[in-house]
């Protein structure tokens, strides 16, 4: 009897033990090649593979970034850049949704505005960067519409093939029940592209980042493209990179929070 007692008594510890050991070696899978990556990046020059100068180990930019951080040089560049790119993302977002709802929604608008569209989307952001700096000058408005440009149009493409790519059964279906055109809107179409117009989302957000970062190489006082160009020229290689990894981790975090944004907004999905 005390046997199986104790089975029953340690049951939920053994349990919880078996949950951690299975999350540690999920973790494990998926982190095993950026640390395969890190241990080259640190190994590679201190064995003299390559040449030190061009490429310090990882430790070294370990230690600029926390020289930076110490500072509090990078958080006033990380601040400059993720001001800029949120605002200009949001102004998409703001824009490019209700515009793409209208295209895809009224097929007579989509047939005015589908050849100026195609226009756009195929003029690279990077191609009119001098166009914007001309007209706007060198200051934060032209950079944070150069990341507008870059992010309306995947946002509006996605959005206009997520309303165009209802399931035609649920259209019926809804108006079967005699729903109103824009009850039909509200309720079927518009739950039913989020994932689609989501996807525009996080593209756009990758392209915020990268044209900012362009845009900031060219004419910036402050921002992370600022501090990477800026560490080049002066030579102050593993700041350039501690840049660079801040970057890519700012990049992370930024389609972290969209696809918890995603999941939350699509949880209706998984209840179905």
């Amino acid at each position: 009897m005390s046997t199986s007692h104790d089975q029953v008594q340690f049951s939920p510890l053994r349990a919880f033990a078996e949950a951690l050991a299975r999350e540690a070696a999920r973790w494990f899978r998926s982190s095993i090649a950026i640390v395969v990556f890190l241990g080259l990046w640190e190994g590679l020059p201190r064995l003299g593979w390559v040449d030190a100068t061009f490429l310090p180990p990882f430790s070294e930019v370990l230690r600029a970034l926390a020289g930076m951080l110490a500072t509090g040089e990078l958080q006033a560049h990380l601040f400059a850049s993720g001001a800029r790119a949120l605002a200009g993302f949001a102004i998409a977002i703001a824009m490019g949704v209700p515009l793409g709802l209208v295209i895809g929604w009224y097929r007579g608008v989509a047939k005015i505005l589908n050849p100026l569209l195609e226009v756009f989307r195929n003029t690279a952001p990077l191609a009119i960067l001098p166009v914007f700096v001309l007209i706007l000058g060198m200051g934060e408005i032209s950079k944070v519409s150069m990341v507008v440009y870059s992010c309306l149009w995947p946002i509006v493409l996605n959005t206009v093939s997520g309303v165009r790519n209802v399931d035609p059964l649920l259209i019926r279906s809804a108006r079967s029940m005699a729903l109103s055109p824009l009850g039909l809107f509200y309720k079927v179409v518009l739950p039913a592209s989020v994932p689609t117009v989501f996807t525009g989302i996080r593209v756009a957000g990758a392209y915020s980042i990268l044209v900012l970062i362009a845009a900031e190489m060219v004419g910036a006082k402050a921002g992370l493209g600022y501090l990477v160009n800026y560490s080049q020229f002066t030579f102050e290689i593993p700041k350039m990179y501690a840049g660079i990894v801040t970057l890519s981790l700012l990049g992370l975090v930024f389609n972290q929070g969209l696809v918890l944004a995603e999941q939350r907004l699509t949880a209706w999905k998984g209840q179905g």
